[in-house]
């Protein structure tokens, strides 16, 4: 962890922060503008090989025959699958989403850049595929991935599909701040996953409504073939480094010249 971040979470959970919505929704937009067609375009072609990938995978080992008979809509009903199988989904997402944690790391690293005037390329993306920042982002990931997959699996099994949403919005509310505090603020897996519910905890609708509004501008992208939501999902990335630095902020140059 470095200094400007330890001492501003004492301070936070000391005396907690203030937030504006507005204030914070506008350093987003203006942001996201700036990566909104670049950030798109590498979703976009990163989407389709990985989708070709998974499925060239899933045929190799289950054959094509099979995984056309389980995609059929009657056959993805919750009550239609057994327990066993669901935890199995559970486990695989869990382990996808650690596998892919990098690439949100990514985006938001050349919301970082974008905003510093900074050039940023397609490795930006991939920045984070090395040490020590894959491991942590790894290891968070998977706790919280696994946490709420097993919890959200057991309420649809049991066909409250309500309360599984206030699950996975909960634990994504409280843990908004895990990736920018591993990337930014050098923190590990597991402090990066407590810090991140200390600071929501803090302000916890002003954030909420922050990422109600973010999604929904990021599902406005559906319209128009549903194509452009690649170019719309960069927004909630810009809303977290956003969130992030009016937060936590920035190491200046002169708080670095002064370490030196």
């Amino acid at each position: 962890m470095n200094k400007t971040t330890q001492y501003r979470i004492e301070e936070i959970n000391k005396n907690g922060y203030a937030l504006d919505f507005g204030d914070v929704f506008n350093h987003a937009f203006e942001n996201y503008k700036k990566i909104a067609l670049y950030g798109g375009l590498i979703i976009f072609v990163f989407f389709v090989l990985l989708s070709l990938l998974a499925f060239g995978i899933l045929i190799a080992i289950f054959g094509a025959p099979a995984v056309v008979d389980f995609l059929k809509p009657e056959n993805l009903q919750p009550e239609n699958i057994s327990i066993t199988t669901l935890l199995i989904i559970a486990g695989a997402s869990a382990l996808t989403s650690c596998l892919l944690s990098p690439f949100p790391a990514g985006l938001i690293k050349m919301a970082y850049c974008a905003e510093r005037d900074e050039e940023f390329h397609v490795s930006t993306m991939f920045e984070f595929y090395k040490a020590p920042y894959f491991k942590e982002l790894f290891v968070a990931t998977f706790l919280v991935s696994l946490t709420s997959s097993i919890i959200s699996t057991i309420i649809n099994y049991a066909e409250i599909p309500a309360l599984g949403f206030v699950v996975t919005v909960t634990v994504s509310l409280f843990t908004i701040l895990m990736i920018p505090l591993i990337i930014f603020g050098k923190l590990k897996a597991v402090e990066a996953i407590q810090t991140s519910i200390l600071i929501v905890s803090k302000q916890p609708l002003v954030l909420l409504g922050l990422i109600i509004i973010g999604s929904i501008a990021t599902l406005v992208g559906f319209i128009g073939c549903c194509i452009g939501i690649f170019f719309t999902l960069p927004f909630i990335y810009s809303l977290y480094y956003a969130i992030y630095s009016e937060i936590i902020g920035f190491e200046t140059e002169d708080e670095s010249e002064d370490k030196n």
